[in-house]
């Protein structure tokens, strides 16, 4: 059976649902966590190395996991069952995927009660936030989501206890998640059981008649999708820019080595006859291989060595996003780096960052020689081609 390729539909089929039932209420339970419980999952799968079978099996249930909250937000889970059993049945999956499939999806209900390593897997990829340096984001969303639907404010201390008594409850069921995200859950935890439990200001306590300061503690309103979306077009813009930097180059590359061929093969031939053509063949000669000189080095590539250390991941140096920086690494050095990467938001934006500045100053230096190619043969043909017929009239008169 063609997993990929029926992945490939389902996702497409998945995210046409949610564009079609769009609604500005979910904050929270939208494309982008599906996205993210999908790229958890994936995380986990990997490391389990899971057969083709069990990995399709993990994804599908992943994609329709939450899109029953369009359709019935408090059965929601049994309509995301209904829909992934009518889309699989029309790509002629087998009923026992369909159904392992189905047992995925149920799993993630509250509390969850998981039975096996798949079933496990789409629980742990659903609340892996939790243990994640975006819990903090995630939760704020939620709680918008629940006032949204309630159309009313939701007490943040009275949404806090909610989710301490939801932590305390849970537990993530791999131990790939139980190493890599507990430690981070706890802390996320114990930030959230300092804060139900923190006194009333001393001063306002002693001096009821002072007005309450309020401490406002300084968010964090980056539109974390908005972020990633500049990222990826950016990215995605100069790598069009490159794309094109090198066209121009090739196309230079190829005009001058056509002249040059031609030079080569017939003027110097038939320059023991016609001296005057001397200088401007020369002339010629010297323009077309600076001309390719400047675009070769346009394209040419330059590779780092290819090697971090831990201190370099510790201060955040390195750009783990670009192959250079890595290609010489064995590849448990460059997982633990990649890992921590993914686990701080300010090591992972600031990578991406520095990816985009280097992917803008690699630019800047192709188009700079690039121009300069394109200046000296614009120039240089003109003045070959003026030699040229300052040296046949001379000739003629």
């Amino acid at each position: 059976m063609q997993y990929r390729e029926i992945l490939d539909q389902l996702h497409t089929h998945v995210s046409n649902l949610f564009q079609s039932h769009q609604d500005h209420r979910f904050l929270y339970h939208n494309l982008n966590h599906t996205e993210q419980v999908v790229e958890n999952a994936v995380r986990i799968a990997n490391h389990y190395q899971l057969s083709d079978k069990d990995f399709f099996i993990v994804m599908a249930a992943c994609w329709f996991h939450d899109i029953g909250y369009f359709f019935d937000c408090t059965q929601h889970e049994n309509k995301g069952i209904t829909l992934s059993a009518e889309f699989l049945k029309e790509k002629s999956v087998d009923q026992e995927i369909i159904d392992q499939v189905a047992g995925c999806i149920k799993a993630t209900m509250m509390p969850q009660r998981p039975e096996g390593l798949l079933q496990q897997i789409v629980c742990d990829a659903d609340l892996f936030h939790l243990g994640s340096d975006s819990f903090k984001d995630r939760n704020r969303l939620m709680r918008k989501e629940a006032e949204a639907f309630h159309n009313k404010k939701i007490d943040k201390g009275e949404w806090r206890k909610k989710t301490i008594a939801l932590f305390n409850a849970h537990h993530y069921h791999t131990d790939f998640c139980r190493d890599l995200l507990n430690a981070k859950k706890a802390e996320n935890l114990a930030e959230m059981e300092a804060k139900s439990q923190k006194q009333p200001n001393v001063d306002i306590i002693n001096n009821p008649g002072l007005p309450e300061k309020k401490e406002k503690k300084k968010k964090d309103d980056r539109p974390e999708r908005g972020v990633e979306t500049m990222f990826r077009i950016t990215s995605t813009n100069h790598q069009r820019l490159s794309d094109m930097a090198d066209n121009k180059a090739h196309i230079m590359i190829s005009t001058n080595s056509i002249i040059l061929s031609v030079i080569l093969s017939l003027l110097l031939r038939k320059l023991e006859d016609n001296p005057h053509l001397i200088i401007p063949t020369l002339l010629l000669l010297i323009i077309c291989v600076v001309t390719m000189v400047f675009s070769i080095l346009a394209t040419r590539p330059s590779i780092p060595e290819g090697i971090f250390t831990p201190d370099d991941i510790k201060a955040k140096r390195v750009n783990l996003l670009f192959f250079g920086n890595f290609y010489r690494m064995s590849l448990p050095d460059y997982e633990n780096g990649m890992n921590k990467l993914m686990e701080d938001r300010d090591f992972l934006y600031g990578s991406l960052i520095k990816d985009v500045y280097a992917q803008g100053v690699v630019l800047g230096r192709k188009y700079r020689l690039l121009r300069i190619a394109y200046n000296v043969f614009m120039f240089g043909i003109v003045a070959a081609v003026l030699a040229f017929i300052i040296a046949s009239a001379v000739v003629t008169i």
